[in-house]
């Protein structure tokens, strides 16, 4: 089955900062607008009016796992809310084929009076499930969201986390056809989070469509097909989850102060194969420029840093001045950059700039590149030391 389960097509969303005291005079101008015709979404906005959702346009498929990103306030929850009819788009329609599986928000849709056990049933009903499918797959709800000492207690008395595990539970378990995680996914702990990704990675693979917003941008990497980059409501860029994740850290990254002198002139920074490579092995990038003039011994040209998307700390930093590469003349330049992947199983950046040796500034920036490493069943830890064993 390749048909589209998820479309969201030229959406508008308008919402108004501060309180509304007069309905009548909004709508008024609004008739107006439209006798004479003027349509265009910008003359739609009174005093006060935003667009959090301008335009944006996706469709989701089975077997597809949209990923959206962008920072707070880009419209990443209203697109949400907007897919799961919560709120009305502007302009523009959405479309949900199927049984949704939602969580948007902790404990929406829960009645706190209710106990758990009866939410659970209120929720299958909601979707449209009979009560003998429900019964079918109550174990499996109650037993993966952890809340089995609870189950007949009134939800009102429930922690955040207990809210979020069992509303994750249910919308998981209770076979959706259509998937849809806002970020509170965050207030569980380590251990649920784990358990919650893998079942999203077992649904993605089973065919069911998934749209997912998270800031975990390494379970963004790990999970999605697809990736949107959200900003002021608009998509600025959309991809795949390595180029996508790559240019919303090169836009965000405020650790990284830089003065740009124009001496560099990065192009780009691409892997030589795949973007993948397995734990211990070796994989390659090259780095593409013109370099303007001559370059004073207090310029490092190539300064290469790693940074695990997991902590966002550096785990590795090196440059070309150390591995003895020749001074770079003025010109364009084409550089292989390899190294050795011995560090745990995830995702990682690889930055490259220019930087005066002497202020430890950089000058000049490329886009980064985002490496996902693999396969770590043969250790545990954060660094690959490659172990063999053998009889003596």
């Amino acid at each position: 089955m390749t048909s589209t389960r998820i479309v969201f097509d030229r959406v508008w969303k308008k919402f108004q900062r501060g309180e509304v005291h007069d309905s009548l005079r909004d709508l008024i101008p609004a008739l107006a607008r439209r006798v004479i015709g003027r349509t265009d979404p910008e003359s739609e906005l009174q005093e006060n009016d935003f667009w959090a959702v301008k335009d944006l346009s996706f469709a989701v498929v089975p077997g597809q796992t949209l990923g959206i990103i962008g920072p707070n306030g880009s419209g990443k929850s209203t697109t949400l809310k907007l897919l799961t009819r919560i709120l009305e788009p502007s302009r523009g329609r959405t479309k949900v084929q199927g049984r949704l599986g939602a969580l948007i928000e902790i404990s929406a849709g829960f009645h706190g009076d209710l106990t758990g056990r009866e939410n659970v049933f209120l929720q299958g009903a909601i979707m449209g499930m009979r009560r003998a499918d429900i019964e079918r797959k109550f174990d499996d709800i109650i037993g993966f969201s952890g809340v089995d000492e609870f189950v007949d207690t009134p939800v009102k008395r429930y922690s955040s986390g207990m809210n979020a595990r069992l509303g994750f539970s249910i919308a998981a378990y209770l076979e959706p056809d259509v998937l849809i995680i806002d970020e509170v996914l965050a207030v569980g702990d380590m251990v649920f989070q784990e358990k919650a990704f893998s079942r999203i990675s077992e649904l993605a693979k089973s065919g069911i469509p998934v749209v997912m917003v998270s800031h975990q941008l390494e379970r963004i990497a790990e999970l999605c097909t697809d990736v949107i980059l959200l900003e002021k409501g608009e998509a600025v860029a959309r991809g795949t989850a390595n180029d996508v994740i790559s240019a919303y850290v090169d836009r965000h990254d405020t650790k990284r102060p830089i003065a740009t002198t124009g001496l560099i002139q990065f192009e780009s920074v691409r892997p030589f194969d795949a973007d993948s490579v397995r734990s211990g092995e070796r994989f390659a990038v090259r780095v593409t420029g013109h370099v303007a003039g001559p370059l004073s011994e207090r310029i490092e040209p190539l300064m290469v840093r790693v940074r695990s998307m997991r902590t966002g700390k550096v785990v590795y930093s090196t440059g070309s001045r150390k591995l003895g590469l020749d001074p770079l003349e003025p010109g364009p330049f084409s550089v292989r950059l390899e190294l050795q992947a011995n560090v745990m199983v995830g995702s990682y950046l690889v930055e490259v700039a220019a930087m005066d040796l002497n202020s430890m500034q950089e000058l000049d920036t490329a886009p980064s590149v985002m490496l996902r490493v693999s396969d770590s069943s043969n250790f545990a830890g954060f660094i690959q030391l490659n172990a063999s064993m053998t009889r003596t």
